[in-house]
C-alpha cells in the first residue's frame, strides 16, 4: 500500500514537471532545402551569419544527430505532419507538384487535428507542398496524378478565383496562408484558407513559367508569411488557450531571391544572401514571442526539410570556404547523410537547459509523439507509426537512445536504416543527385548496398558490409520488420498505403540510362 501511495505521489510529480501551470504554445520552423552547415553555430566550416538561429541554440538545446523522413520537400513534409514515414503514403519517390492532390489520407490525425481536438489553436502558415484539390473551368478537378507535366497543358483551365478544398483547413490547420508548393512550382499565387487570394492571372516565371497572379513576386513570398506568422501570434496571444504554427518557409529554396535589403550581405553569392534572410525571418519570430510575453512557455523548433540543393552553388561557395553539408557527403535528393541530416534547435526556456545539446537521434516525425506527451495524450493506436518523443531529450531525462532505429530515404526511393553508428544503404550510391547518380554507367560496377560506421567515418567514404555481414542481416530484417508492421513504434500492426519493396529503388540504380548531351 505504502509503495503504491509512493508511485502515485511520484507519476503526479513528473507530470506536474513536465506539463506546469499551461501547456505551451509550439512553433515548427521549417527552412527550405539548407543545409546543416548552413548554421554558424553548427558547423566550425559555416561562412554565413546566422545570429539569431545562433542564439536560439544558445538558449535552448541544438541536436547534433537530427533527421529528415526523407531528402526532398513533400516527403519530408509528410512524416512532420502525420508522424508517419513518407514511403507509407501513395508517394514513394519524387514530391508533389502544385496541382496535385491531397497527399494525406482521408480521416488521418495529424499532429494538427490532435493538439486541436486537445484545445489548440492551430496553423499552417508558408508552402504546403502536401496537394491539394484545384477546381477547374467548367466543373470538376486538376489532379496532375502526382506527374509534373512540364508544359502545364491544364494550367490555365484552372478557375482561380474558385476556393480550394482538401488543403491545410482539411487536415487539422484551422487558418492557412500561404503558397501550394515550392516557389519554383506554378500556380503563383497566395492562398488564406481556402480562397486563392486573386486579382488577375497573367503568365510569369520563377524558374519554371505558369499561372501567377498578377501582383505575384517571388522576393515578396519569404517577408509576406514572416509578417503573417508574427501577426499570428500577436492575434492569440492573451486568448487564454495555446497555439500550434507550423510554419513551413520557401526559402533559401530556388528560386533564390534575397529581398533588397540581404542582396550582398553574406559577402558569398545569393544562397548565403537568403540564408541570412531565413535567420531574420527567426529573429522575427523570436521578438514576437518576446514582444508577447510568450518566450517562457514556448517551444520553438527550428529545422529544416533536407539538405542543401546545388541550386546554391556549391563550388562558388567552397572557394569561399563555405560547405552547406559540413562535413558530410552529398545534399538534397541523397540517401548519404547530407541529404537528411539537419539543422535541429529546441527552445522552451520553461523546460529545457540553456545552451544545452543533444546527440540523441531523432527524426521530424517526432514532433507528433512529443507534442502528445508534453500535453500528456495518448497517439491513437492507428496514427503517429512512426513518431517516437523526444521530450526525455529536451528534458534532460533521457538515459538511453530514445529510437529503436531511425529509417532514411532518398527522391528515387531508396532505403536506408540507422542504428547506432551502423547505418546500411540498400544502394550502390546515392539515390540521388551526387555523384554516383542511380542509372548512369559508373554504378554497374558499385556493390548492390552500403554498410556505413558513422563512428569512425561520419563523411561515409568507406563501405565495411563484407566485414560485418552479421550487421547488415540484423537491418535488413528490422527494416523488412518496420515496413510489415506498417509501423516502427510499438502498437497495433497498421496498413501501408501500398506495397514497398525496400530493394527496388538500389536495384534500379544499377541500369545504366544513357544520358543525352546537353546542346
Amino acid at each position: 500500500m505504502r509503495y503504491t501511495t509512493l508511485l502515485i505521489a511520484l507519476t503526479v510529480g513528473l507530470f506536474s514537471n513536465i506539463s506546469g501551470a499551461a501547456n505551451p504554445n509550439i512553433i515548427f520552423i521549417l527552412a527550405d532545402d539548407m543545409g546543416i552547415g548552413d548554421v554558424d553555430v553548427l558547423s566550425d566550416r559555416c561562412k554565413i551569419k546566422t545570429p539569431h538561429i545562433d542564439k536560439l541554440a544558445s538558449q535552448g538545446m541544438a541536436f547534433t544527430d537530427a533527421h529528415s523522413s526523407s531528402s526532398v520537400c513533400t516527403p519530408t513534409r509528410y512524416a512532420i505532419v502525420t508522424g508517419r514515414y513518407n514511403w507509407r503514403s501513395r508517394l514513394q519517390n519524387g514530391v508533389c507538384w502544385g496541382w496535385s492532390r491531397r497527399l494525406i489520407e482521408p480521416n488521418r490525425t495529424t499532429v494538427a487535428s490532435f493538439l486541436q481536438r486537445h484545445g489548440y489553436k492551430t496553423a499552417a502558415i508558408g508552402k504546403w507542398h502536401l496537394g491539394l484539390n484545384w477546381q477547374k473551368k467548367g466543373g470538376g478537378i486538376v489532379d496532375d496524378g502526382d506527374t509534373f507535366v512540364r508544359d502545364f497543358k491544364d494550367a490555365f483551365n484552372v478557375d482561380y478565383f474558385k476556393p480550394i478544398s482538401q488543403g491545410p483547413n482539411s487536415v487539422g490547420f484551422d487558418y492557412f496562408f500561404g503558397i501550394s508548393a515550392s516557389l519554383d512550382m506554378p500556380p503563383y499565387v497566395y492562398i488564406r484558407n481556402n480562397k486563392p487570394l486573386v486579382t488577375k492571372i497573367v503568365t510569369k516565371a520563377f524558374h519554371r513559367p505558369g499561372p501567377a497572379d498578377v501582383d505575384f513576386e517571388d522576393v515578396d513570398v519569404l517577408p509576406k508569411i514572416t509578417e503573417e506568422t508574427v501577426k499570428f501570434i500577436a492575434d492569440n496571444a492573451k486568448k487564454g488557450k495555446p497555439f500550434f504554427i507550423y510554419f513551413p518557409l520557401n526559402a533559401p529554396h530556388t528560386p533564390i531571391s534575397p529581398a533588397k535589403d540581404f542582396l550582398g550581405k553574406s559577402g558569398l553569392n545569393k544562397y548565403g544572401d537568403f540564408t541570412m534572410q531565413v535567420d531574420w525571418t527567426v529573429g522575427q519570430v523570436m521578438k514576437a514571442l518576446d514582444d508577447n510575453n510568450l518566450t517562457e512557455n514556448t517551444l520553438l523548433i527550428f529545422t529544416t526539410d533536407n539538405g542543401c540543393s546545388p541550386q546554391a552553388k556549391f563550388k562558388e561557395l567552397a572557394e569561399k570556404g563555405h560547405f552547406p553539408s559540413d562535413i558530410y557527403r552529398g545534399h538534397k535528393a541523397d540517401i548519404y547523410e547530407g541529404g537528411h541530416r539537419v539543422p535541429f534547435i529546441a527552445r522552451w526556456p520553461a523546460k529545457v537547459k540553456a545552451g544545452s545539446t543533444s546527440s540523441q537521434i531523432i527524426c521530424q516525425a517526432d514532433l507528433f509523439a512529443t507534442a502528445a506527451e508534453i500535453i500528456q495524450k495518448r497517439v491513437p493506436k492507428n496514427a503517429g507509426e512512426d513518431s517516437v518523443s523526444f521530450l526525455p531529450a529536451l528534458l534532460g531525462t533521457d538515459t538511453k537512445p530514445l529510437r529503436e532505429a531511425t529509417v532514411h530515404h532518398s527522391i528515387n526511393g531508396t532505403f536506408a536504416i540507422r542504428q547506432g553508428k551502423w547505418k546500411l544503404a540498400l544502394c550502390p550510391g546515392s539515390g540521388g543527385w551526387s555523384s554516383p547518380r542511380p542509372n548512369r554507367s559508373d554504378m554497374r560496377f558499385l556493390p548492390a548496398i552500403q554498410l556505413f560506421d558513422l563512428e569512425t567515418d561520419p563523411g561515409e567514404t568507406t563501405n565495411v558490409k563484407s566485414k560485418h555481414p552479421q550487421v547488415v542481416k540484423t537491418l535488413s530484417i528490422l527494416l523488412q520488420s518496420y515496413v510489415d508492421r506498417g509501423r516502427s513504434t510499438p502498437g497495433p500492426k497498421q496498413k501501408n498505403d501500398g506495397t514497398i519493396d525496400i530493394w527496388k529503388a538500389g536495384k534500379a540504380s544499377h541500369s545504366f540510362v544513357p544520358q543525352k548531351r546537353k546542346k
